[in-house]
């Protein structure tokens, strides 16, 4: 998604409408899309001002935010569970197919890492 349009622009646009324009004439000056200029017009009647609105999806509002609770509960009674076994526990539980990526960025997003543990060479007498 690209990034919303320049304040400065928003203002030259609020100017333009305060001059007499309407939306559609002054998007069109500012080679800006008709339907950019009516929403904005409407903006600016309405508030005053065309400020631009929040972009992506809303925190905390995805798939297994419903289900934090029961895949805490999870890995509280047994740490070592894979993604995927996590993705197969949820999906028997609740029926809620989400992929075991999905459920990794969701529990680093709660603050669960996971550590591996450190390599160590073989002891001596392994090598016979």
């Amino acid at each position: 998604m690209s990034a919303p349009l320049p304040n400065a622009l928003r203002a030259r646009f609020q100017h333009l409408i305060e001059e007499g324009l309407s939306g559609r004439a002054a998007a069109l000056r500012l080679k800006l899309s008709p339907a950019t200029g009516a929403r904005w017009g409407l903006a600016i009647r309405r508030t005053g001002q065309a400020r631009p609105t929040p972009q992506g999806r809303p925190r905390g509002k995805g798939k297994l935010d419903p289900h934090r609770s029961f895949l805490i509960e999870l890995i509280d009674q047994d740490g070592d569970m894979a993604m995927p076994e996590l993705a197969g526990a949820l999906a028997d539980a609740t029926g809620v197919q989400a992929h075991p990526d999905a459920i990794g960025r969701f529990l680093r997003k709660l603050g669960f890492t996971y550590k591996k543990r450190h390599w160590s060479p073989p002891s001596g007498a392994a090598h016979g």
